[in-house]
């Protein structure tokens, strides 16, 4: 099924190379018209056993246009009847790509990684331990596989270093938002490295696309006993969007493709408004492929734009909402074609089914925006809202 042309860029694991001869680079023109590099070394005497395994290749798949994704949770990626299940909605519809979380909400690292530093490899959460080998598997069948990384939201590695993580004001200790869940503090530089090694950890064994998400300071709980040891009273926004810098030029070198989910109403926030957890739309827009706002009706406050029951009015609410993220792309001389919203295919104070789930895609299309992503936190999708595959 050629849902989509296939560029791949092969990375020979150097583990896997004789380092005795000429580093060569030669240019190979692949099916599809892009022109690859593949670094190679000259045969020479070797000191590695010929009966070694040779590792396999790591690749990578050029970005589809547009993108058309389904979210899997590392559980489901771990259990193989859930993830045969979403791998036959993807066959069956137009489902292009994927996205699996690589760190969870709990902190859980959830894929196998060299570097034993990493906390989160001892996490609570699910573990994917052949996703080298479901990646492989996916882009077989050109499936562009998008990681999820949870960044700040991180009660695990918040307990192991309290030292980074928002605190309470009142006595220093651990704060935690109305779910009990810690953060680490925006503006503590040592996580940004953390985050990074996942990262590169991630790209390192074919992940297509990296994803980050809960790139913000907290939103709930008890606001008003809170305390940031790194950010201190600096403005939000001005320290977010050097994590942003940080990440986009530490990780430029790998040439990874980077996105990052936005609250959806950034989309329509008046400038200068950073909702109170840092998040500026046109601020993230420099430093990132794509921008995903989470724009699920579900989420709007009551009256959101004259709609009393924001839920129960899909197509609007979604047009409104990318409306406003093309908007404002355009304002800052960037292109529409960056913004990939995160839709609804859940119930959340109402009732979302094939009619809710295609009204939202739809908006996206009339606002001029083709690309998408679906979000069920159950992973149990509505089928009858998806196109057939062609």
């Amino acid at each position: 099924m050629d849902k989509f042309k296939t560029n791949q860029a092969i990375v020979w694991p150097a583990a896997a190379l004789a380092v005795a001869g000429v580093l060569l680079v030669l240019v190979l023109n692949w099916p599809g018209g892009q022109v690859e590099y593949l670094a190679a070394v000259v045969t020479g005497t070797s000191t590695t056993s010929s009966a070694e395994p040779t590792p396999p290749l790591v690749t990578h798949l050029k970005t589809p246009q547009p993108v058309k994704a389904v979210y899997m949770t590392a559980c489901a990626a771990a259990t193989p009847s859930f993830r045969e299940h979403l791998l036959g909605l993807i066959d069956d519809t137009e489902f292009n790509s994927i996205v699996i979380d690589l760190k969870d909400y709990s902190g859980t690292i959830a894929f196998p990684v060299t570097d034993s530093t990493l906390d989160g490899v001892a996490g609570p959460g699910c573990q994917i331990k052949d996703l080298p080998e479901f990646i492989r598997l996916l882009h077989s069948r050109e499936i562009y596989v998008i990681g999820r990384v949870t960044v700040f939201q991180d009660p695990f590695y918040a307990k192991r270093h309290p030292e980074l993580a928002v605190k309470r004001a009142s006595d220093g200790g651990l704060w935690q938002d109305k779910n009990a869940i810690n953060y680490i503090d925006v503006g503590a530089r040592p996580f940004w490295d953390y985050i990074v090694a996942i990262s590169e950890e991630a790209y390192a064994i074919g992940v297509d696309e990296l994803n980050f998400d809960y790139v913000r300071f907290p939103s709930d709980g008890n606001i008003r006993d809170i305390a940031f040891p790194y950010s201190g009273n600096r403005l939000k926004a001005d320290v977010l969007e050097e994590f942003f810098a940080y990440l986009n030029r530490e990780l430029k070198p790998t040439k990874a493709v980077l996105s990052v989910d936005l609250f959806g109403m950034t989309t329509t926030a008046e400038p200068g408004n950073d909702l109170g957890i840092g998040q500026d739309f046109t601020r993230a827009l420099p430093y990132f492929d794509y921008l995903a706002p989470m724009v699920y009706p579900s989420h709007y406050p009551p009256n959101f734009y004259g709609y009393a029951n924001p839920n129960a009015v899909p197509y609007e609410i979604i047009k409104i909402a990318v409306d406003g993220a093309v908007a404002k792309t355009l304002a800052a001389s960037s292109s529409p074609s960056k913004i990939r919203p995160w839709l609804q295919d859940f119930d959340y104070g109402g009732n979302y089914g094939a009619t809710e789930v295609r009204a939202q895609i739809q908006a996206t299309y009339d606002a001029g925006v083709k690309s998408w992503m679906i979000w069920d936190p159950a992973n149990k999708y509505t089928r009858a809202a998806y196109q057939p595959a062609l």
